[in-house]
């Protein structure tokens, strides 16, 4: 305090005689580059007094996070499976922050509207994406992220990755193998016979049979379609005679013998199929495959929002409720870190642009 009234009845001074110890011939030029020095000095705390109030109202707005309704984005009709997601989400973590969570649809360009969306929204935690991080990643590699507006691993900070969806290898009635020895065997005795199906062009059931043939070194045909259940209909009609289906689209088709299952793609067995083994127990050991969700904030958000975000998540993932309602989807709950969730986040990205690029696969829209 002495210092800067010091600075003050030196930076009124208005001459060299002004100031004790300043006469002289020189006196002028050194005072006025000491008062230079007193407006820098004077400048340098306003900025300092200016940055530390605005840490504080900071951590005053996320102390009170949230004190306000948070909208949680998504990308695609109502309906869907992801929509679905965030809607269980939506409810059971309003609930957990006393706060309204609302669901907001903004569907359009495979996704990509409400992931623009939310990367141009305030970092402030009230707006966030409820990201189908796989099918987002897969579309960014094929597309690049000019195109799609956004880079999934910089424009946004993973809160937590929420669920998987997982993935299995059914075949059609009319392929007698019922393990994945016998299934490969029937591959490899019949090379460029076998047809899979997937929901188009790039999607998580091409990539993951594209990464199966490259990694078997099998013959087999692509065979893309407008959605998974035109593609479902074929392969119980024996049109065509495999696919990588996510767990919802198998587990309803299964029951009527017109398919089965020769394994799961996934790290687990799925509850719902607890005699159809891992693919990796069946002899393929690096073989992991499936979609997953995750809830995304604007780069820039806070940690500390994050972090009670995440906090709360992890806690409603492991509620009987959470449980029941993913289950009826198809989804296994995850818990996870935000730290963890961004390292699985990339490697997710590395993993499928490696398969993609390897493969040869193209956009194609």
């Amino acid at each position: 305090m002495k210092i800067c009234r010091w600075m003050d009845r030196l930076g009124r001074s208005g001459s060299a005689k002004g100031s004790e110890g300043f006469e002289g011939r020189g006196a002028p030029k050194r005072l006025a580059g000491i008062r230079r020095v007193v407006r820098a000095a004077r400048g340098l705390a306003a900025r300092s007094l200016l940055g530390a109030a605005a840490l504080g109202m900071a951590g005053a707005a996320s102390a009170a996070y949230p004190d306000r309704p948070i909208t949680l984005v998504v990308g695609y009709a109502p309906g869907g499976a992801v929509d679905v997601v965030a809607r269980i989400l939506g409810r059971e973590l309003g609930e957990a922050l006393g706060q309204t969570v609302v669901v907001e649809n903004k569907p359009g360009f495979g996704g990509n509207l409400g992931a623009q969306y939310v990367k141009r929204a305030e970092p402030d935690g009230y707006t966030l994406l409820m990201a189908p991080t796989t099918s987002y990643a897969l579309i960014g590699k094929l597309m690049g992220a000019k195109a799609v507006g956004y880079d999934l691993t910089k424009d946004f900070r993973p809160v937590a990755l929420v669920g998987e969806l997982p993935i299995v290898l059914v075949a059609s009635h009319t392929v007698q193998a019922k393990t994945l020895p016998d299934f490969l065997a029937t591959l490899k005795k019949e090379p460029g016979k076998i047809a899979y199906g997937s929901s188009g062009n790039g999607t998580i059931e091409h990539v993951v049979a594209e990464m199966f043939r490259l990694q078997e070194k099998v013959d087999i045909m692509h065979v893309p379609y407008r959605g998974a259940a035109p593609a479902m209909t074929d392969l119980m009609s024996g049109q065509i005679q495999m696919m990588f289906a996510t767990a919802p689209t198998a587990l309803a088709n299964i029951p009527t013998g017109r398919v089965h299952a020769i394994g799961v793609a996934s790290a687990q067995r799925l509850p719902s199929l607890p005699d159809v083994p891992t693919l990796a127990e069946q002899g393929l050991p690096d073989f992991s495959a499936q979609s997953l969700y995750g809830v995304l904030a604007p780069a820039a958000t806070p940690e500390a929002v994050v972090a009670k975000l995440n906090a709360t998540l992890a806690k409603l993932m492991e509620t009987p409720r959470v449980k029941e309602q993913f289950a009826l989807q198809g989804v296994l709950p995850l818990r996870n870190t935000p730290a963890e969730a961004a390292r699985q986040l990339q490697a997710d990205v590395a993993k499928w642009n490696k398969v993609i690029d390897a493969a040869g696969i193209t956009y194609t829209p």
